[in-house]
């Protein structure tokens, strides 16, 4: 029997079923991403207690209704609105770690804490970034038609600029996620989901900075955990996912490039650890993926319509889904 000569279209077949088969594998990198994302929500909701009472310390209760009080009563009168960043600060003393050794005996530190989902977590005011809500949704925007959680870092990777392709994913992840739309009131899906946990009453006007809230220095230094460990996972995920690009770029491209008979191919992605065959990589579709169990086919249909099913579920679909694809590409 003639040996198949690998052409394009089975090299990229077999390049994206490697590309599966590496970010399913159990690494040190994967597994920091994962125990990162696991704190982050428990550790915002904590961090959110203590911005509320921060606020309302500041902002009393009787504050608050008054305030509506008298905007419901004079059409002139717009002073109160829900929020969900605030400028926190405190007067530092020389040498305090916030500082630099340029600044005065007597310094106020202040900082920018946005708590919404594609809050900026520099401390800048009025910047939106997509980061975090990638990492933390990847499970969910991974798989959806014209999604991809990586799109950023596999961009970055290659060093590339901004272009129609990398907007054109990224405006997908936006539209999926609920990111895309201007105001509370047309959120939609996990940004609105997110956002609606983290609002307070607010007396002031419209920007932030003008209503700087005071705190402890002590207190200031627990939003800071909280903002650096939404940082953490945005590098968890990039280091993840470019050990991946490195695997896919200098060694796994190159060589389906320099071999010419599928066979080849196929010996090397199963001694890799990937079991597929070349009847596999020759029946399936373009992105090299098949659907031949249509329980598991119709478990990962179910988890994308039914929005209400928890992440959880979501997550144990999509492993079922391509456990399925595993254990075909063997018989």
């Amino acid at each position: 029997m003639s040996r198949i000569r690998l052409n394009q279209d089975y090299r990229n077949k077999i390049a994206n079923r490697m590309r599966l088969h590496l970010e399913q594998e159990n690494t040190q990198e994967k597994e920091a991403f994962f125990q990162q994302r696991e704190t982050i929500k428990p550790l915002q909701d904590e961090t959110w207690k203590l911005a509320e009472m921060i606020v309302r310390r500041h902002y009393t209760d009787e504050d608050v209704k008054m305030a509506y009080h008298l905007q419901n009563k004079f059409e002139n009168v717009n002073t109160i609105a829900k929020d969900s960043c605030f400028h926190f600060g405190y007067e530092a003393q020389k040498g305090d770690e916030n500082l630099s050794e340029s600044d005065d005996d007597r310094t106020r530190v202040t900082k920018h804490f946005d708590f919404r989902l594609d809050g900026n977590i520099n401390g800048v005011e009025d910047s939106r970034q997509n980061e975090f809500a990638y990492a933390y949704f990847r499970d969910e925007l991974k798989g959806r038609e014209g999604c991809n959680p990586d799109i950023n870092i596999e961009q970055e990777f290659i060093g590339g600029n901004k272009n129609p392709h990398w907007d054109k994913i990224e405006k997908a992840n936006e539209r999926y996620l609920g990111n895309n739309v201007s105001g509370d009131s047309n959120q939609t899906s996990y940004s609105a989901e997110w956002n609606n946990d983290y609002k307070l009453d607010l007396i002031g006007r419209e920007y932030c900075r003008d209503r700087q809230i005071d705190c402890a220095k002590q207190e200031f230094d627990v939003l800071m955990i909280w903002q650096q460990a939404k940082g953490k996972l945005i590098t968890c995920h990039q280091k993840w996912i470019k050990s991946i690009l490195d695997q896919m770029t200098k060694v796994v491209k190159p060589c389906l490039k320099s071999w010419k008979y599928l066979d080849e191919a196929i010996d090397f992605a199963t001694k890799a650890g990937l079991n597929i065959s070349e009847e596999e990589i020759i029946r399936t579709n373009s992105t090299g993926l098949t659907l031949y169990n249509p329980a598991n086919a119709v478990a990962m249909l179910n988890s994308m319509k039914n929005k209400s099913v928890s992440r959880e579920d979501k997550i144990k679909a999509r492993l079922l889904y391509e456990k399925g694809i595993q254990s075909e590409s063997v018989k």
